[in-house]
């Protein structure tokens, strides 16, 4: 993966030194008086006809660029002199994030092709690789109850293989996915400090919880943990599913997408809230939460660069 192109910052660590740029631009006008002043002087002593025989050509703007690399040169040793920075996006050590997916009946509606669990496998494997390979990346899966399906790990393909192997079953259980999601981060070792590990939970899911704990009992206990819960919504409001079983026929069962809860998930534990139609919307939201979690903004110096120019 490609990580995120950094960001130039105008932010130097001894700022005071620009002060001196004062004198490259006093220079600078000074220069500029002097041009100035320089045909006068030749038409006053200069015989006009014989000069034009002499020197018929002018040195035009040529004549005025050493000065300006002499100028931009100086510059840019006041520059490296403050010692510039620029700000990169490092992977965050022990950083670790948990993947929730909904593996309900109503995942096997159809209004998102081919069906909505197919389209999530492809976009959660495309997550998969996004993601540095530093971070820490576990699974859980739920739907009448929540289960870890990959503990947090760098093993990248042992969380495909759990991916492409999701099975359905009744019931949503939303809240007890991120209890579940909660106690996969409590499963990364400790570093020998008393940091906790940077963390968050992406949750996808297409309904209402149906079982389990409240979906804000799970929002405070991730709160308390300081977990952010993204939550994506996936799915469209026509969706349908056929149900049946032992002892009932075939039936027509809707499954719209419950936007309001997750929303209200992911605004009380501070994580972002998305859509997503089709697989396409998809993989454009998981690409979205993969450039922005777990990294960390660190100040680069960059005086190198400016006396290199200089």
């Amino acid at each position: 993966m490609t990580a995120p192109n950094p960001v130039l910052a105008a932010s130097f660590l001894s700022p005071q030194w620009l002060l001196l740029l004062l004198a490259p631009l006093a220079l600078l006008g000074v220069y500029v008086v002097l041009q100035r002043r320089r045909p006068e002087y030749a038409v006053r002593f200069t015989n006009l006809d014989l000069l034009d025989k002499v020197a018929p050509k002018r040195p035009g703007w040529r004549r005025h660029v050493t000065a300006g690399v002499f100028l931009v040169a100086l510059a840019a040793l006041i520059v490296a002199t403050a010692r510039p920075t620029r700000d990169v996006r490092v992977p965050v050590e022990r950083a670790t994030v948990v993947m929730a997916i909904d593996t309900s009946l109503s995942m096997n509606a159809t209004d998102v092709a081919p069906t909505r669990l197919e389209a999530a496998q492809e976009a959660a494997n495309r997550f998969v690789d996004l993601l540095p390979p530093s971070i820490n990346l576990g699974l859980v899966t739920f739907n009448g109850t929540a289960q870890i399906a990959v503990a947090p790990t760098t093993d990248r393909e042992a969380v495909r293989r759990a991916v492409d192997g999701l099975e359905l079953g009744e019931s949503t259980a939303t809240g007890e996915a991120i209890f579940a999601s909660l106690d996969a981060i409590d499963t990364v070792p400790d570093d020998g400090t008393d940091e906790p590990v940077p963390a968050r939970v992406v949750l996808m899911s297409d309904g209402s919880r149906t079982v389990g704990r409240s979906e804000q009992a799970a929002a405070e206990a991730a709160i308390e943990q300081d977990v952010p819960v993204s939550t994506i919504a996936f799915g469209t409001p026509d969706g349908t599913i056929e149900y049946t079983d032992e002892t009932t026929p075939p039936t027509i069962v809707p499954v719209p997408v419950d936007e309001v809860s997750l929303e209200a998930i992911a605004d009380a534990t501070g994580g972002s809230f998305f859509t997503a139609a089709s697989e396409a919307e998809l993989s454009e939201v998981f690409t979205d939460i993969g450039s922005s979690v777990g990294y960390e903004t660190e100040q680069k110096e960059v005086t190198p660069w400016f006396v290199a120019l200089a």
